[in-house]
């Protein structure tokens, strides 16, 4: 229907490719339909890497690739943020980097590859803060991080999206609708992770309720699900062990489907006001998981990645938000026609 309010898709495209070459990933989301992705890890000639750490001469292949497969890169799947918010010991394996010099290397890098792979939108974290205290007590330092990344992000025409996650300051949709109303700044939006939310044990309507509360805020969306293998229990920290069990969107507990029919009136303003900016529209930006995940990837394969796609069309479409796959106009224009 004409009158429906449109998304546009992505993914991580990493998830779809069995070793993650750059030709794998490419191949896998042109077949599927998609036109745009997420770059996380990948591999263009000289082993598997994180974005952060590819070379120009690397960033200049994927381009020329991904111009070859009809792509274009939607964010920069960037782990910024993932670090420790304080130099001590809680028994965890994340790295610590003083904030100065993080803003100044880490940061400037993640803002210098976005405009090298044209896209407006970096996504991040929220900081790890000591594993057994209570993450309000460390606002007032992540406010004050966070607000100078966005600022940086700002300086550069970007936006810097916080994503929600287990284990990390922003773990709640109430913890980042905080931390955005305290920031206050406009290059800081927020990014909806409904199975990040249910690995805490809540439940659809608590997913949903978490939804609203981050709506002011609300930049784009990753797109995953989780079903717990056995009743559900409140959690404040997840086990690396314990996330495999991710499923497709509409097989899962986060509830989608109130949640997409929530977000479809929220459309056209979010639309309008990511345009604004220069950013072409709403992205669903799948991060299926389906044969496994944990806090620094995941993966799907190619048939997992299909699999996942299609259930949220499925969702889309009886929800009614529009969304657009390559048609037969799309290979004809390609191909000059």
């Amino acid at each position: 229907m004409t009158d429906n309010p449109t998304v546009i898709l992505s993914g991580f495209a990493d998830e779809a490719a069995n070793q993650k070459t750059a030709e794998q990933q490419f191949a896998a989301f042109a077949a599927l339909g998609l036109q745009y992705y997420t770059v996380r890890f990948i591999d263009a000639g000289q082993g598997v890497k994180n974005v952060m750490a590819l070379t120009k001469a690397e960033i200049a292949k994927i381009r020329h690739l991904q111009d070859e497969y009809g792509l274009n890169v939607s964010s920069i799947g960037s782990p910024i943020g993932k670090v420790k918010l304080l130099d001590v010991d809680d028994g965890t394996h994340n790295r610590f980097v003083p904030f100065k010099k993080y803003l100044a290397q880490e940061v400037q890098q993640a803002c210098e590859l976005a405009h090298a792979f044209e896209t407006k939108l970096i996504r991040g974290f929220s900081f790890y803060h000591p594993r057994g205290t209570d993450p309000r007590e460390h606002l007032p330092q992540v406010v004050e991080q966070l607000g100078k990344i966005a600022e940086a992000c700002h300086r550069s025409d970007l936006i810097f999206g916080l994503e929600l996650e287990a284990n990390l300051v922003g773990q709640s949709g109430s913890l980042l609708a905080e931390i955005h109303r305290q920031v206050n700044h406009p290059a800081l939006m927020l990014i909806f992770d409904g199975a990040n939310i249910v690995t805490l044990g809540c439940s659809a309507d608590e997913c949903l309720q978490q939804f609203r509360e981050m709506k002011a805020g609300l930049g784009w969306l990753h797109i995953k699900d989780y079903r717990h293998p056995h009743p559900a229990q409140k959690t404040d920290h997840v086990d690396e062990e314990a996330l495999k069990n991710f499923v497709p969107a509409d097989r899962g507990d986060t509830g989608h489907e109130a949640i997409l029919r929530d977000l479809r009136g929220a459309i056209p303003k979010l639309e309008k006001k990511l345009k604004k900016r220069g950013v072409p529209g709403v992205f669903l930006d799948l991060e299926p998981h389906v044969k496994g995940g944990g806090q620094f990837g995941g993966f799907s394969g190619p048939d997992g990645f299909g699999v996942a796609l299609r259930a949220l069309c499925r969702t889309l479409d009886f929800v009614g938000i529009g969304y657009h796959l390559r048609d037969f106009d799309d290979v004809k224009a390609a191909r000059g026609f």
